[in-house]
């Protein structure tokens, strides 16, 4: 174990890393062209008050369905404007509204803050009065916001509600348990995801070790899959590069054994958080468009 494992370490560089990085998209993934209206929501849990932007497809539509949208930054970076035109885009292509939370983050709030915060988003989503359909709920992230959706899906089986129609899991963290020193990538050294931010952030999020082995930080570690048959069908996206693909993986093979893997799509020759780092429009927009197609077919709503 390196000194960064420490929690009084591990806290003061993922304090100074959330408050130096903002992890804006490129230009060229911006999609300025995507209308969107939106509003702004304060979101009552148990963790306190979620503020959020609510975005609505640029059409009229009466009733909805409803996204829920977990934005990334490794349980510690707190910047959910970052998927602004992911969410325009996907209420503009596929016919939702989209609920983007700003949610509590680590090392404030360790483990399991973070997953029940989402799990209380979803169901304040689902409730009758909201000016959508909450019986057509959709939760999905990348990275971060990808392991939290996971682990929002997972309590929504476990309590047996809200119904969720679809979970999208974006180039996810899924084994908290495994080193990311020992996670590979065909890239090697190049990798955007390096050893030390995976050793900081897990122990900011969760100091102690033996607690990532819970089935809500770490759904594809060991047997934490064993459990999940009727668990929200699953679609799951990978990056060719990127050293977490292998545990996203194991457990898109886990959800097909239970009946719940609508696609497994690797994205050939990019790296983990290609869609904001690297302004490649085509390669964004072509897995846009195939998300927002399930999310579509999952909901009805085209």
């Amino acid at each position: 174990m390196s000194i960064l494992s420490l929690p009084v370490v591990a806290d003061s560089i993922a304090r100074v890393f959330a408050a130096t990085v903002n992890p804006a998209p490129k230009d060229a993934v911006r999609f300025a062209d995507v209308p969107g209206h939106t509003a702004a929501v304060t979101i009552p849990t148990r963790h306190g008050a979620a503020p959020a932007t609510v975005y609505y497809p640029p059409s009229h539509v009466d009733s909805p369905p409803v996204y829920v949208n977990v934005h990334g930054g490794g349980f510690v970076v707190g910047h959910p404007e970052q998927d602004d035109p992911w969410c325009r885009y996907l209420a503009a292509n596929a016919g939702v509204v989209v609920v983007n939370p700003d949610y509590v983050l680590a090392p404030r709030h360790r483990f399991p803050a973070a997953p029940q915060q989402i799990y209380d988003i979803l169901c304040w989503a689902a409730e009758e009065e909201r000016d959508w359909d909450g019986s057509r709920l959709c939760v999905g992230g990348q990275s971060a916001g990808g392991n939290l959706s996971a682990a929002a899906a997972r309590l929504a089986l476990e309590g047996r509600a809200p119904v969720i129609a679809l979970q999208v899991l974006h180039y996810a963290p899924l084994d908290l348990v495994t080193a990311t020193r020992d996670k590979t990538s065909i890239i090697g050294a190049q990798a955007v995801m390096k050893p030390w931010m995976g050793e900081v952030f897990d122990a900011a999020y969760i100091p102690d070790r033996t607690q990532r082995q819970h089935r809500l930080a770490s759904p594809a570690w060991g047997a934490n899959a064993d459990g999940i048959v009727g668990i929200a069908p699953a679609v799951v996206v990978t990056a060719e590069h990127d050293r977490l693909r292998d545990e996203a993986h194991s457990y898109a093979q886990k959800l097909h054994r239970a009946g719940s893997l609508v696609e497994y799509y690797e994205v050939a020759d990019v790296d983990h958080g290609y869609n904001i780092m690297s302004g490649d429009v085509a390669v964004t927009e072509r897995v846009y468009s195939r998300i927002a197609g399930h999310v579509a077919r999952a909901t009805g709503s085209l």
